[in-house]
């Protein structure tokens, strides 16, 4: 099957999961998860397996097909799409693995893994691999989960120098959850806190991060991780913002202006707003499909000097997250009352887009590195 013909089947199998998501509209709310039966199909759909390597059976998405599915999802609800493109974008984990343990690992279509990085976790090098102490906030998806994955550092006896970080991976098993996600929006993410309490983890099951090492030939699996990680996560808010557009215009053509018979979108203001909030998605998304576009042909010609590149994605995701805020507002503007109303689609997506902008993939610091480097000085950071 064709790269095209595997990420439209992806899509049209979204396209018939949405009469489940709407079902269970409600619950992923008030259980502050995805409900079982909705987690379970977008597992047998797929939709967790976006970035497993097609060596050991999956997709491999190029990073916009990627965008593509996950941006389908976010229309079914925020919740789904934050849940699809981390869980999507954890599989690209079995390309950095020794192939036995990632078929072992995958070997459940249901695989879906929690890749926590907003920690530092201990890991104690003893025989045959490491012993693992830490707690990790926003393990998104978690209560679905079939493992999880927390940043280390590498603690030996006489180590000198800053420890080399690694991701360790452990089953769901050894876990315990903690229940942290009282939150306004992205509510059915469930990113509650996780521990892992003096843990082994064979040394098959961890990788380096932020300095990985691929073992899959595919050009995802070589790109920055910080990068790909971004990415997974800021085509979300564009998605959110996308939808709440769509609803806009589909409300504008369903409701008249009060004391006329005009219907709201033939009045010109409105026609503006929305043509406004069309273009300032458009242009955001584009700026991220150039962007990574760039870094892609840079780390396909072998280029090591990859900083530019990887700040100008970073500055694009943060850009992304701006843009989705500020067409939101505008439409948010344009519906008036509407907009508020408890319960409503447009105040659910206008909270899940507050909440999803927070992440530290679309911070806004992001625009000081741009400037940093535009006015010829360092990065100021080593994470980009």
């Amino acid at each position: 099957m064709r790269d095209h013909d595997t990420a439209a089947l992806l899509l049209e199998r979204l396209r018939s999961l949405a009469p489940l998501a709407e079902e269970h509209r409600e619950a992923i709310d008030t259980e502050r998860r995805l409900p079982a039966p909705l987690f379970a199909a977008l597992a047998g759909a797929g939709l967790f397996r976006l970035w497993l390597p097609k060596a050991l059976g999956g997709p491999e998405l190029s990073p916009f097909e990627f965008m593509e599915v996950v941006e389908a999802a976010t229309a079914l609800d925020a919740s789904v799409g934050w849940i699809v493109g981390n869980g999507g974008g954890a599989s690209r984990i079995a390309g950095y693995l020794r192939e036995a343990a990632a078929r072992r690992l995958f070997a459940d279509p249901h695989t879906f893994l929690v890749l926590a990085t907003g920690a530092v976790g201990r890991a104690i090098p003893v025989e045959g691999g490491y012993r693992v102490t830490g707690r990790w906030p926003y393990g998104s998806g978690i209560h679905g989960a079939t493992g999880v994955a927390g940043l280390c550092a590498v603690v030996a006896p006489g180590q000198e120098g800053p420890a080399p970080t690694l991701m360790a991976l452990a089953p769901i098993e050894a876990a315990a959850v903690i229940d942290t996600w009282q939150v306004s929006g992205l509510k059915g993410t469930g990113s509650c806190d996780f521990t892992l309490e003096d843990v082994f983890v064979p040394a098959d099951h961890v990788f380096g991060y932020p300095d990985q090492r691929a073992l899959m030939p595919g050009l995802v699996y070589r790109l920055p991780v910080v990068s790909s990680f971004s990415w997974s996560v800021s085509v979300v808010p564009l998605g959110i913002a996308r939808a709440i557009l769509d609803d806009v215009a589909g409300l504008m053509r369903d409701r008249m202006r009060v004391g006329t018979s005009q219907a709201l979108h033939e009045r010109e203001s409105i026609q503006s707003e929305v043509g406004r909030a069309e273009a300032i998605l458009r242009a955001a998304r584009a700026l991220m499909v150039e962007a990574m576009s760039a870094l892609m042909a840079a780390v396909e010609r072998g280029e090591t000097a990859l900083i530019p590149r990887r700040a100008d994605l970073r500055l694009a995701t943060a850009y992304a997250a701006d843009s989705a805020l500020r067409a939101a507002a505008m439409l948010e503007a344009a519906v008036g009352a509407v907009a508020i109303q408890e319960g409503g689609p447009l105040a659910r997506r206008l909270r899940d887009l507050r909440a999803a902008v927070q992440h530290v993939a679309m911070s806004p610091n992001s625009f000081i590195v741009a400037g940093r480097l535009r006015l010829g000085l360092d990065a100021g950071t080593l994470r980009i």
